[in-house]
């Protein structure tokens, strides 16, 4: 499958938004725009203002579009992993009465089958992700498609999250003039690009510090197979400086930037000035007491994910743990989770030039994770829709769009492909994958009004 074509990545968190625009050519993500504005309207990484936050998105994605040069409709973004509850299912259809070749339609209709799911009333499907297929009892197939059969079963995994965040973010996008190619969960997504195959295969503990909350996952297998959310992140170890030094929130974070280190074994007593509420003098503080006071609050935070991977038996992942996210480049907390989970700790950094930072990895992974979905994925992803079991009509994307060219469209309208190119005669089908794709795009835009 040819998945080149511009990409955009939408990054929601609890202090700051980040838009990254790419291209994708021939297995290569290259940067073209990067877009970070200060949140409004989020507390812990869940938006509780609809408003604030869409209009933080614009301002966002205003500053992506002139530094690529290009109008932005689409995006694809991230959605938090809180009280996510991750299930397998399994679907099973006839195919017909005597074996014929599977096709894109027989994907689809097991696909539905499977994500057919007993919800309670709060919970929503996030995505429905198929593991293997199995054609007459032969299993291990990823992708049945042109094989021949009778019955034809799906085993796969569906994530389900809460209404209202889903419900909110989709909202916050679509008020803010975008249309929602993809809604991904977030350590979803960071666990395919973050690890290595090797990391994924066999098993590795994987930690995004964020500003408003901290996410642990576990991927094994290649599968995402256990999540934990901990109210905690970096905003916290900015408002401990601010309290225990008596000083504003911005001062606050300015010192966790410059002077910060989260292991205070091995600082100085080097003093710096610090601002202090109620005084016309600074005050003296050194290296070492302020890193005290990052260690205490992230030595905490480390610790609740100790325990609550201790608790399920998986603190001895092969992999060892890899930190992510805004509070990882604080100096000194590779050291201290390592003393923490006794075993190898990596920081991961975006390669691109100008994402070389830890809180740019979960925009570039929504990015990453978009550009590697499979055909069969897409056919899977349809299924989300309630109800939808009819063959779409066949549509193509037109190549001659041009990006660079503003053009005043609705805000759901499709003017930017995700994935343009050209289309070349078929013979007559009842089904055709590139019309799917398009009315995937559509059933989204659709099912998110």
């Amino acid at each position: 499958m040819d998945n080149s074509g511009i990409y955009v990545g939408l990054d929601i968190g609890t202090t700051s938004i980040k838009v990254i625009v790419a291209e994708y050519v021939n297995g290569q993500m290259s940067v073209i725009g990067v877009g970070s504005e200060r949140s409004d309207g989020m507390n812990r990484g869940v938006i509780v203002d609809i408003d604030k936050a869409s209009a933080a998105i614009k301002r966002a994605i205003s500053v992506a579009e002139n530094k690529a040069n290009l109008k932005i409709h689409e995006v694809v973004a991230g959605i938090p992993a809180n009280l996510l509850k991750i299930e397998p299912c399994r679907g099973m259809i006839a195919i017909a009465e005597t074996s014929r070749e599977i096709t894109n339609e027989d994907v689809v209709n097991v696909a539905n089958a499977a994500s057919v799911h007993s919800l309670p009333p709060e919970q929503e499907v996030i995505d429905v992700l198929p593991d293997e297929f199995v054609v007459d009892g032969f299993d291990g197939i990823k992708d049945p498609r042109g094989m021949v059969g009778v019955r034809l079963e799906m085993n796969g995994t569906v994530l389900t999250g809460p209404k209202t965040i889903i419900h909110n973010t989709k909202r916050a996008i679509q008020q803010a003039g975008l249309h929602l190619t993809d809604l991904v969960l977030n350590p979803l997504a960071l666990g395919r690009t973050v690890l290595n195959d090797g990391e994924q295969d066999f098993g590795t503990i994987l930690i995004d510090m964020g500003a408003g909350q901290t996410t642990t996952s576990i991927i094994h297998d290649h599968h995402l197979k256990y999540t934990y959310v901990d109210q905690e992140g970096g905003q916290f170890v900015t408002k401990d400086i601010s309290v225990v030094l008596n000083t504003s929130l911005s001062n606050a974070e300015k010192l966790k930037r410059e002077y910060g280190y989260a292991f205070a074994e091995g600082t100085s007593d080097d003093a710096f000035p610090v601002e202090v509420v109620g005084q016309s003098a600074p005050s003296q503080v050194t290296e070492k007491y302020l890193a005290e006071i990052i260690e205490a609050r992230l030595e905490q935070i480390l610790n609740n994910a100790y325990n609550h991977l201790e608790n399920i038996d998986a603190l001895n992942m092969p992999g060892g743990v890899v930190i992510t996210g805004g509070a990882a480049a604080i100096p000194g907390i590779q050291s201290l989770a390592a003393d923490i989970f006794n075993t190898n700790v990596k920081i991961y950094v975006p390669e691109p030039m100008g994402l070389r930072h830890p809180a740019f990895a979960q925009a570039f992974a929504l990015l990453n994770y978009e550009a590697s979905l499979s055909e069969v994925d897409f056919l899977a992803k349809s299924a989300m829709v309630a109800g939808t079991k009819s063959v779409p009509e066949q549509q193509t994307f037109d190549d001659s769009t041009d990006t660079d060219e503003e053009t005043e469209t609705e805000p759901n309208t499709q003017t930017t492909p995700r994935r343009a190119k050209k289309t070349k005669p078929q013979k007559e089908s009842s089904f055709s994958f590139s019309g799917m794709v398009a009315s995937i795009k559509r059933w989204f835009s659709e099912f998110f009004d």
